[in-house]
C-alpha cells in the first residue's frame, strides 16, 4: 500500500511515517519499481502499537528500545514495565504539586474579596497578596 493508505488506516500523517521512518521506528519499507514506498499491513500494526504507546506516555526513544528488545528476539516485558513505573511516578508527582496548586489557589480566592484595592504599582492585588505570603513553592518541588 502507499504511504496515503498507511496514513488513513493508523491514523497518523505521512509526514508522521516518514518522520518515523527516518529515526528508525519503522523500518525501510519495499520500494516499487518507480520509486514509492509499498508498505505492508504490518506497518499498520506498528503504528498502532506506537500510538497506543504514547498514549501511555511511552516516549518515541523507549518506544524504539522496546522495538529493539523485539528485533533482537527478546521480550521487552520487563523494561516496559520499568518504563511505565517511571511513568506513574511522575503522574503521583504532578498530582502532588496539582493538588498543592489547588490549595494554594483556593486560599488566594477564598481571601479576594477582603483585599484593599490595588495600589498604582500594583498590576493585580490578589498575586502580589500570593507572592508576600511566598506561599507558592517553585515548579518542581515535592
Amino acid at each position: 500500500m502507499k504511504i496515503g493508505e498507511l496514513a488513513r488506516l493508523s491514523g497518523v500523517t505521512t509526514k508522521t511515517i516518514r518522520y518515523y521512518e527516518s529515526i528508525g521506528l519503522l523500518p525501510d519499507p519495499v520500494r516499487t519499481p518507480s520509486g514509492y514506498r509499498d508498505f505492508d499491513e504490518s506497518y499498520v500494526d506498528r503504528l498502532t502499537f506506537i500510538r497506543t504507546s504514547q498514549r501511555l506516555g511511552i516516549t518515541l526513544h523507549e518506544v524504539k528500545e522496546m522495538l529493539l528488545f523485539r528485533e533482537r528476539g527478546e521480550a521487552p516485558c520487563a523494561y516496559v514495565r520499568s518504563v511505565l513505573d517511571t511513568q506513574l511516578e511522575g503522574i503521583d508527582r504532578r498530582m502532588r504539586e496539582l493538588e498543592f496548586l489547588r490549595e494554594q489557589l483556593t486560599e488566594i480566592v477564598s481571601e479576594a474579596d477582603p483585599l484593599p484595592a490595588a495600589a498604582d504599582n500594583c498590576t493585580c492585588q490578589l498575586i502580589e497578596h500570593a507572592r508576600q505570603k511566598a506561599s507558592i513553592a517553585p515548579s518542581g518541588t515535592d
